[in-house]
C-alpha cells in the first residue's frame, strides 16, 4: 500500500482526535497544518526523506520561525502516528531558551490599564471587561466561555479544558464589575461573554477587537495579543508570590517547564539585575 496523503483521510483523523479529547482548536490547527503537507507532497508518495525535505523546506525556504516549524511538525507526526507509519516521523527542532523575552514582545502593567481605558472610552465596555477577566485571572481565551452568570455569582469558575479540570475563583474587584455588567445587560444564564448572535466570543473576535485599540492607547501592536494578558497575569502573581508549582496549577500546566516561559522577565529587567550584581571590580575599569 502507497503511503500516500489524501484530503478524504483527514475525516477519519478528525474523529480519532476528538476520541483522544484534543481540544477544538488544537483539532482545527491540525488539520490545516496537515493540508499544508499535502500540498507540499502534491500527491507524491510519504517517505523519511520527503518528511525531511519538507522540514527544511518550512525553516529555510518559507522562513517560519522555529516554533511554527515544530507546529507544523507536531501535526504531521501525530498524522503519522495514527496512520501507523512511525519510521516517517520527524525530530523537532531543538530551542535553546531565553533567559529573558525580548521587550517588543511584553505587555506592561501600565500598557494593559491603557487598553482597558482605551476600550472604555471607545464604548467597547465588553471587551474591557474580557481583558480585566483575562488578565485578573490568567484563564485561556478559549476558557472564557466558562465564565458564566452562576459562576460569577458562586465566585468559582471551572474549567474543563485539555482532560483536567480546575476551578478558578475571580478577585473581588472584579466580581463586583462583573455582577454589575451581567445586570446592566440582563444576562440571564449562560456565558457573560456573547456576541450578537449570542454564540460565546473566540479568539478572533477579541484579537481583532485588541488591535484596534492600540492607536488609542498608543502601544506597539505585537504587544497586543490576548495570550499576553495571560503571561502579564503570571509574571506578576510570580513576582509577589515566588510559587512556580501553584501558578502552574492555576494556569492549568502539566509542567513547570511550559510555566518557566510564562514567566521570564524583559531584557531591561535583566539587565538591571545583572547590574546589581556589582561583579565588575570598579578598579578593574579600563582608563
Amino acid at each position: 500500500m502507497k503511503r500516500i496523503i489524501k484530503e478524504k483521510m483527514l475525516g477519519n483523523f478528525e474523529s480519532y482526535l476528538k476520541k483522544a479529547e484534543k481540544s477544538k482548536a488544537t483539532i482545527s490547527k491540525y488539520l490545516c497544518d496537515l493540508r499544508k503537507l499535502i500540498e507540499y507532497a502534491g500527491g507524491r508518495e510519504i517517505s523519511k526523506e520527503l518528511m525531511i525535505n519538507y522540514k527544511d523546506k518550512l525553516l529555510n525556504k518559507d522562513e517560519y520561525k522555529v516554533r511554527s516549524v515544530n507546529s507544523f511538525l507536531a501535526a504531521a507526526n501525530c498524522f503519522l502516528e495514527y496512520m501507523g507509519w512511525h519510521d516517517l516521523k520527524v525530530k523537532a527542532y531543538k530551542i535553546q531558551q531565553e533567559t529573558f523575552c525580548p521587550e517588543n514582545k511584553c505587555l506592561s502593567k501600565e500598557e494593559y490599564y491603557r487598553l482597558v481605558e482605551a476600550a472604555k472610552k471607545m464604548g467597547k465596555i465588553r471587551l474591557a471587561m474580557i481583558l480585566q477577566t483575562i488578565c485578573a485571572t490568567g484563564i485561556r481565551v478559549s476558557e472564557l466561555a466558562a465564565v458564566t452568570v452562576s459562576s460569577v455569582r458562586s465566585n468559582s469558575v471551572v474549567i474543563h479544558n485539555k482532560g483536567k479540570i480546575r476551578a478558578i475563583l475571580l478577585p473581588d474587584e472584579l466580581r463586583k464589575e462583573l455582577l454589575y455588567y451581567i445586570g446592566r445587560n440582563g444576562i440571564q444564564k449562560g456565558a457573560v461573554f456573547c456576541t450578537a448572535s449570542g454564540k460565546a466570543v473566540d479568539r478572533s473576535n477579541i484579537w481583532r477587537e485588541m488591535k484596534a485599540l492600540c492607536k488609542v492607547a498608543d502601544i506597539n501592536e505585537e504587544k497586543v495579543f490576548p495570550h499576553n494578558l495571560r503571561h502579564l497575569f503570571a509574571t506578576v502573581f510570580y513576582a509577589i508570590k515566588k510559587d512556580i508549582a501553584k501558578l502552574a496549577d492555576i494556569l492549568g500546566h502539566s509542567s513547570i517547564e511550559t510555566t518557566r516561559i510564562y514567566i521570564k522577565m524583559t531584557g531591561r529587567e535583566h539587565k538591571k539585575q545583572l547590574n546589581r550584581m556589582k561583579l565588575v571590580p570598579v578598579c578593574c575599569a579600563t582608563a
